[in-house]
């Protein structure tokens, strides 16, 4: 990306927050719910991850520590093998044992340090959980969020402009995503440090979408080039919403401030090189190497292959549907038909509830290959697909498609004598009064003629 003058000395940061997919929080068995919505407020929780006196903290989720371990390889960072828990003070109300457990900090190594992804510089990557949700307003404090495992990363201040930071931040959240570490759903929250020039690192906290990242990226570039003469000062500050802007919360605080000491509640983690070798081992491809292949391999368009790239659970259907179906086709139906079925019932292909099989998918397209269906009739099949998928073969004789000319003849012959009006607009040169006599047709037929002779026959007779 061509960079203009002013943007030569910006240099932006991140640090970009993702809660990890895992059963339970992190150091109880409290399920982990990262949407307020899932439960009842303060109905998820125990003594440990609501700092009850006396209570002590579980060894840590085995799970949350392998999705990390997954996220650091894929950035390509350097793994540490010996990681120690760290406290991390500071007094909030969504705190409640008034400090966070992290593994970052000043004595502390970060799970994986020194990665790179997409030409920019990872410095750390860590494991650490999540405070509760408080609501400054009301002063209520819901606790089914403490306690949750979170992936924190971040990057060296490389980023020089905030569509460079957007495009990066896709990348990552369609790769952490794809490699089932992050909840997709709820995507990140990021901390952005910006700096213009000589000034001093200005830090905009929780920015939790990537319109707002953009636009409070965009807002704090102009405000300190407004001050190029004097530094702005060392300082954190928060992204309005509603008037689209950065204002002052306070000085920015520095590592000493949170008084980073090692808990002695939590042992040392040890990753040995066995356990490192086989997280790798199982690492998916990535969506660019996913991509790569649809693109070279099958020869799909290119729109068609970011859709499914998108998404593993897409890729990983695409893949058994096309050991059978032609992959041209089968991306056809996938990112058009099938995704467009998925997106009105405003469900996912992974949802549990849903149960499209790839054999009945299968089944399906071959019939069309097959011209034993319309794309009509297998288009309202597949609707019925939602929420769970059955062998279209077992009712093929109900939606099989009819060829025969004579029978078609039979039910054009009827739409012409009941569509008297229709006939005369299109003789008359309303040649779009055709479509609605073929539709006609369809309807009689519940969408099983076969469009391409009912239009000949019509083009015949009505010709004459």
């Amino acid at each position: 990306m061509a960079l203009d003058a002013g943007n030569r000395n910006v240099r932006i940061g991140l640090e970009i927050h993702g809660y990890l997919l895992t059963k339970e929080k992190l150091f109880c068995r409290c399920k982990a719910e990262h949407s307020l919505k899932e439960s009842a407020p303060n109905t998820n929780v125990c003594p440990i991850c609501t700092a009850q006196p006396g209570a002590k903290p579980m060894l840590p989720n085995k799970e949350a520590i392998d999705k990390v371990l997954q996220a650091a390889l894929i950035l390509r960072c350097n793994i540490n093998k010996r990681l120690a828990w760290q406290r991390k003070h500071y007094d909030w109300p969504d705190l409640p044992k008034g400090y966070q457990n992290t593994l970052s900090g000043t004595y502390a190594f970060p799970v994986g340090e020194n990665g790179r992804f997409f030409d920019i510089d990872i410095s750390e990557c860590h494991l650490e959980e999540d405070p509760a949700a408080w609501n400054p307003k009301t002063g209520e404090i819901n606790y089914n969020k403490s306690g949750i495992p979170l992936i924190e990363i971040v990057t060296e201040p490389d980023f020089k402009s905030s569509e460079q930071v957007i495009e990066w931040l896709k990348q990552l959240i369609t790769t952490l995503a794809y490699i089932k570490v992050i909840d997709k759903k709820l995507g990140i929250k990021a901390d952005v440090n910006v700096s213009v020039g000589n000034g001093a690192r200005v830090e905009i906290k929780n920015i939790n979408s990537l319109k707002n990242i953009k636009d409070a990226i965009e807002y704090e570039i102009q405000r300190q080039k407004k001050h190029s003469e004097a530094p702005v000062r060392q300082e954190t500050r928060m992204f309005d919403e509603f008037r689209r802007i950065t204002v002052r919360m306070r000085e920015k605080e520095h590592a000493e401030d949170y008084r980073f000491i090692s808990d002695p509640d939590l042992p040392l983690i040890k990753i040995d090189d066995k356990r490192i070798e086989f997280i790798k081992s199982h690492l998916p491809e990535t969506p660019f190497e996913k991509l790569k292949a649809l693109l070279d391999k099958h020869k799909i368009d290119r729109k068609s292959a970011e859709i499914i790239t998108k998404r593993l659970e897409f890729v990983d259907f695409f893949e058994k549907v096309i050991e059978k179906i032609n992959p041209k086709l089968a991306s056809r139906w996938i990112t058009v038909e099938l995704l467009g079925v998925l997106n009105y019932n405003k469900k996912e292909l992974d949802d549990p509830e849903i149960d499209i099989k790839p054999e009945h998918f299968i089944e399906l397209l071959e019939l069309v290959e097959k011209k034993e269906l319309t794309e009509l009739k297998a288009k309202e099949i597949l609707r019925k697909f939602i929420p769970c998928s059955f062998s279209p073969k077992k009712e093929v004789e109900k939606y099989k498609k009819i060829s025969d000319k004579e029978e078609i003849e039979k039910l054009v012959d009827i739409a012409i004598k009941n569509n008297p009006k229709a006939v005369a607009d299109f003789k008359a040169g309303k040649k779009e009064s055709l479509n609605f006599l073929i539709g006609q047709v369809m309807r009689a037929s519940d969408k099983r003629a076969d469009f391409k002779i009912v239009k000949e026959i019509f083009e015949e007779k009505l010709e004459d």
